[in-house]
C-alpha cells in the first residue's frame, strides 16, 4: 500500500511569501510519503493574465520574473530531500508528479496569439522536468493506484470544469478522484453496493497569501496539503495538513 502526498494550487508569483513550502519540504523528510502529486496552478504566470490584460495591475510583470520566482519555489519542497539524498541516503525517492494547471496554460495560450514567441517559451522553459517531476500536460488524467488526479475534470461536451460538489462530482467521474482548481477543501466518499468504496476530493489551495480577486470572504478557505494513507485500489484514508500545523511544527 503506497502513502500519496497531494499539494493543491500554490499560485507562487514574485512577491508572495512562500515560506509555508520550506515546511512542506521538511513535513516530507519526516513522513517520507510515496508519492507526491502537484496538482497545478503551481507557476501562477501573472504576468500573462488575460483578466489584467490593459489594466494598471500588469505594469512592470515579466515573464522570465515570474518563471524564475515559481521555479526557485518549486526547489524549495524537495530541497530537504534533496539535500538528505546528498547525504547518503539513497533509499527514500519518492515518486514525483506534476499536473499543469490553466495557470501554467497561460503559456500556450499566449503563444498562441503571439506565435512569434513560439520556440522561445514553453513548458519546457518552467523546468519541471530538471528538476525530477513526471510533467503531465493540462486536464491529462493520471491514474495512480485506481485513483485519478487531475487539475480539474471536465464535461466532455464543453471542455468545462464540471460544477457542483464533490458527491455529485465523483458519480460524474465514476471512480475516485483528486482534483485542485476551486480553492475551497470539499470530500466526501461513498460504499457500493458490492463493497467497494470511492471518493471526491477538490483539495482546496496551499498558500499564505490572500487573493484579491476573492475579496474579503473569498479568502476565508481552507490551505493545506492532503495525505492519503493505505491506498490501494481506488481507495485512501484522506488526513488533512493545514498550513498552521506546517507552520507550527516546521516553521
Amino acid at each position: 500500500m503506497k502513502t500519496i502526498l497531494v499539494i493543491p494550487d500554490c499560485q507562487t508569483k514574485p512577491g508572495v511569501d512562500t515560506s509555508h513550502l520550506d515546511w512542506l519540504g521538511k513535513y516530507i523528510v519526516k513522513v517520507r510519503p510515496d508519492i507526491i502529486v502537484n496538482l497545478g496552478d503551481f507557476f501562477d504566470m501573472p504576468s500573462l493574465s488575460s483578466y489584467d490584460k490593459g489594466k494598471a495591475s500588469i505594469e512592470g510583470r515579466r515573464i522570465s520574473e515570474d518563471i524564475e520566482f515559481s521555479r526557485n519555489a518549486l526547489e524549495q519542497i524537495t530541497r530537504p530531500l534533496r539535500a538528505l539524498q546528498k547525504k547518503g541516503n539513497q533509499a527514500y525517492n519518492p515518486r514525483l508528479v506534476f499536473i499543469l494547471g490553466n495557470h501554467e496554460q497561460r503559456i500556450v495560450r499566449y503563444t498562441e496569439n503571439n506565435p512569434e514567441l513560439q520556440g522561445s517559451i514553453s513548458y519546457d522553459t518552467l523546468g519541471i522536468k530538471e528538476l525530477g517531476w513526471e510533467l503531465y500536460d493540462f486536464l491529462e488524467v493520471v491514474n495512480i493506484e485506481g485513483i485519478l488526479f487531475s487539475h480539474y475534470f471536465a464535461n466532455p461536451m464543453s471542455g468545462r470544469p464540471y460544477t457542483g460538489r464533490a458527491h455529485s462530482l465523483v458519480q460524474r467521474v465514476g471512480k475516485s478522484f483528486v482534483q485542485g482548481h476551486r480553492q475551497e477543501l470539499d470530500y466526501c466518499c461513498r460504499e457500493l453496493v458490492d463493497g467497494d468504496k470511492q471518493f471526491g476530493l477538490v483539495a482546496g489551495a496551499f498558500y499564505l497569501h490572500d487573493e484579491g480577486y476573492k475579496g474579503y470572504q473569498g479568502n476565508k478557505h481552507w490551505r493545506g496539503v492532503v495525505v492519503l494513507h493505505e491506498v490501494q485500489n481506488g481507495w485512501g484514508d484522506a488526513m488533512f495538513v493545514s498550513t498552521e500545523y506546517l507552520r507550527r511544527k516546521y516553521g
